[in-house]
């Protein structure tokens, strides 16, 4: 059964595998970048840099680690079963103005060969209660207003509609079960 976890470097391969499936201008759904650098596809084929990598996303949650003052603290977590990585999903613990209109606290990104299995719902469900660990209440999804996966996705995470901004649809989804 896949499930969140913090990002290993037990799924090395499948990551890459992943990343192999995008178009370039998707790479950057793989989130493969920590504060103070970005990594390429063929850096990450080294495991001493692939591991490098998961350190430094590890430690973008890490309420300690010093951050650029227009970026938030921000817990990134893979979708993973056994060694095969699926997608990811990030939580940010607070808002800028920016993702206040536009990024919201939680975005997610299913690899292309796992869409349409039902992976997104499970994702974005499951981090409702790591959200609520960061203190997080209500957490803000966007997505983009023709994208309507991704709005069905947040509807049955418990997304309530507020409006329409740049183009984005802005939910408010309860992280605590009553």
């Amino acid at each position: 059964m896949p499930r969140l976890v913090e990002p290993t470097a037990a799924v090395h391969r499948s990551f890459l595998e992943a990343w192999d499936e995008l178009e370039p201008e998707q790479e950057r759904w793989m989130g493969a970048r920590g504060l103070w650098q970005e990594w390429t596809r063929q850096e990450l084929e080294d495991p001493g840099e692939f591991a490098a990598m998961v350190e430094a996303i590890k430690a973008e949650a890490r309420p300690d680690t010093e951050i650029p003052p227009d970026l938030v603290h921000q817990t990134m977590l893979w979708y993973v079963e056994g060694d095969q990585w699926l997608g990811r999903l990030s939580i940010r613990h607070t808002l800028t103005p920016v993702l206040h209109e536009l990024g919201g606290h939680i975005g997610y990104n299913v690899r292309p060969s796992a869409q349409r299995k039902g992976y997104a719902t499970r994702m974005l469900t499951e981090s409702l209660t790591w959200a609520a660990r960061l203190g997080i209440d209500t957490a803000l999804v966007t997505c983009d207003v023709d994208n309507l996966p991704s709005r069905r996705v947040i509807e049955s995470a418990g997304g309530e509609l507020e409006d329409e901004r740049h183009g984005k649809l802005r939910f408010w989804v309860p992280t605590h079960v009553s």
